[in-house]
């Protein structure tokens, strides 16, 4: 069986892990664009290589509140149903491989909308994380919104 390459990243004292597959790079803090109009979530565009980027906060997405940047934020530029946006989290620790089979449900005490963003969750020795289903993080319907602008 084929392992699975993850990129694992922090929000507030949780890990999560996201199929490395949909991330273009790791940058650091750039100057964001405010865009009127836009969910909270929503932090505003940047300019990345030339393209224009959304910049979605993870922690205000996920109900957490908005980040607060360190020197350790990052952005995790991932490809959404085709579409390059910006995650902002607190770190990306690193890359490993996981087996499918290692993926286990998410646990029934998530409820309501967190539920819908989790593939499942991964145990490997003492670490826990929650893989991230980004293709239901941001509807295609956000999507062409922030599009928009």
């Amino acid at each position: 069986m084929v392992p699975l390459k993850v990129i694992v990243f922090q929000i507030n004292d949780e890990e999560y892990a996201i199929d490395v597959r949909q991330v273009q790079s790791i940058e650091r803090v750039q100057k964001i664009t405010r865009v009127p109009g836009l969910p909270p979530f929503v932090k505003g565009v940047m300019n990345m290589r030339g393209e224009v980027t959304p910049i979605i906060d993870l922690k205000e997405r996920f109900g957490m509140g908005p980040s607060q940047y360190q020197k350790e934020t990052r952005f995790l530029i991932v490809s959404v149903n085709g579409v390059i946006i910006g995650l902002i989290v607190d770190t990306a620790n690193d890359v490993i491989d996981i087996h499918q089979d290692q993926i286990e449900p998410a646990p029934e005490t998530i409820s309501g909308t967190d539920r819908e963003y989790l593939k499942g969750v991964v145990k490997i020795g003492d670490r826990l994380f929650m893989m991230v289903h980004l293709d239901r993080l941001i509807s295609l319907e956000e999507l062409h919104n922030i599009q928009k602008g």
